[in-house]
């Protein structure tokens, strides 16, 4: 009889599942949010034989990274023979001992990318806090082609040109060349407490010319430190020579929209700061109406994703070689159709914070690097405060965009 009770005790939960206590669910892991960014710019010689210790610079942090190589650029295969990812031990291509991991791709330690496409690793357990420098390390055995790269890194990354065996180093002894580009990286994501992203989409201005090589002084990366309480992730989606209505350097603007910005992990808001080379390029865009119809398809594209969007007035550039009379006045009708115009959801007047008040045309040299047209340190300041002022205006707690449309502006 005592037999017979233990078995019935052991068959009933089965039998009657809805008599016993629910099963709890396993809690679903958080969700991925873009940490840093770089968008393709062109392409270099390949590398063969070679590892690339690019140097990153998280925004936001957590307990596991996946990175994004491209190939987007490329004409044949590339052939990726190990990546590996680390935390930076202070200067230098060394890594915090302990940090370095294998990263796989559907669990497998090496792949191959077509051409015109990217690859995702799987995640990687990493603890990476908000603010570190990662090393993305990566071997390329052959010579797959054209290397898809970003020109305008302002980061000092390292280069081991007998690169075998050399991507697992946690010193950084091997790697005796540096490089100012990054190689085949464009994006890092972490998984953990960070509430989204905000991507920074442009030109050489976000891009960060004008600013300190190796401060992380852009004026993304000081948005970056202002939101860093929100827990925001900020992606710098610039291009030096990029354009908006054409392709310049890089795909044009509405052409790579989707890649750069809308597809990136968690975005929230994208920030549009954009337009100069096209009116001091060659040719030269003189067309305002031009404009506004791209801005408004680049909004209407990032609000069917549910991304806000911000504008961001073009700024001065009076005294660069490439400044006319008639360019200064497609800019200003540009930037009047930015301010009032109604296609963004918030507006960075960026133009009224930089701009000289005894010539309007030129920016204050304080922001000048001395070539009229970027911004040095101070500017890049000046602009991540204005951006972040149209970000959390009119906020609630736990919301990053504006609920309406208003304008962030510094003194006239």
């Amino acid at each position: 009889m005592a037999r017979f009770v233990r078995v019935l005790a052991v068959l009933l939960p089965a039998l009657l599942p809805g008599l016993t206590a629910p099963a709890v669910a396993e809690p679903a892991p958080p969700p991925w949010t873009g940490s840093w960014e770089t968008a393709p710019s062109g392409t270099a010689a390949a590398l063969p034989g070679a590892a690339v210790r690019n140097v990153v610079h998280l925004s936001a942090g957590g307990t596991a990274v996946r990175v994004r190589l491209s190939n987007r650029l490329g004409t044949g295969p590339l052939h990726l023979g190990a990546v590996t990812v680390a935390l930076r031990r202070a200067a230098g291509p060394d890594a915090v001992p302990g940090s370095l991991r294998t990263a796989t791709f559907q669990g497998a330690p090496e792949t191959t990318v077509p051409p015109g496409a990217d690859a995702e690793t799987d995640p990687v357990p990493l603890s990476a806090p908000a603010g570190a420098d990662l090393l993305v390390t990566v071997y390329t055995p052959d010579d797959s082609g054209p290397a898809t790269y970003h020109r305008t890194a302002l980061q000092t990354s390292y280069l081991a040109r007998p690169g075998a065996d050399r991507a697992a180093d946690e010193t950084g002894t091997a790697y005796t060349e540096t490089t100012s580009r990054w190689y085949y990286v464009t994006g890092v994501d972490v998984r953990g407490p960070a509430a989204g992203s905000v991507v920074a989409f442009g030109d050489s201005l976000t891009d960060g010319n004008g600013s300190t090589p190796d401060t992380n002084s852009r004026w993304p990366d000081r948005l970056a430190q202002r939101l860093s309480g929100r827990r925001i992730g900020v992606l710098n989606a610039g291009i030096a020579g990029n354009r908006l209505l054409r392709d310049g350097t890089g795909p044009s603007a509405l052409a790579r929209l989707d890649a750069d910005a809308l597809d990136r992990a968690g975005v929230r808001a994208l920030v549009v700061l954009e337009g100069i080379n096209d009116i001091k390029g060659v040719p030269a865009a003189d067309d305002p109406a031009a404009f506004a119809a791209a801005y408004r398809t680049l909004v209407a594209r990032a609000h069917a994703r549910g991304i806000r969007v911000v504008g961001v007035t073009l700024t001065p550039y009076r005294g660069y070689p490439a400044w006319t009379d008639a360019g200064e006045e497609v800019r200003q009708r540009v930037n009047a159709f930015i301010r009032t115009g109604g296609a963004f959801d918030a507006v960075a007047d960026a133009d009224a914070v930089l701009r000289d008040p005894a010539d309007p045309g030129r920016i204050l040299p304080a922001y000048d690097p001395g070539d009229h047209l970027h911004f040095n340190d101070a500017g890049m300041a000046a602009v991540a405060d204005t951006v972040h002022r149209a970000l959390t205006a009119n906020s609630s707690a736990g919301a990053l965009a504006p609920t309406a449309r208003t304008t962030s502006r510094g003194a006239p």
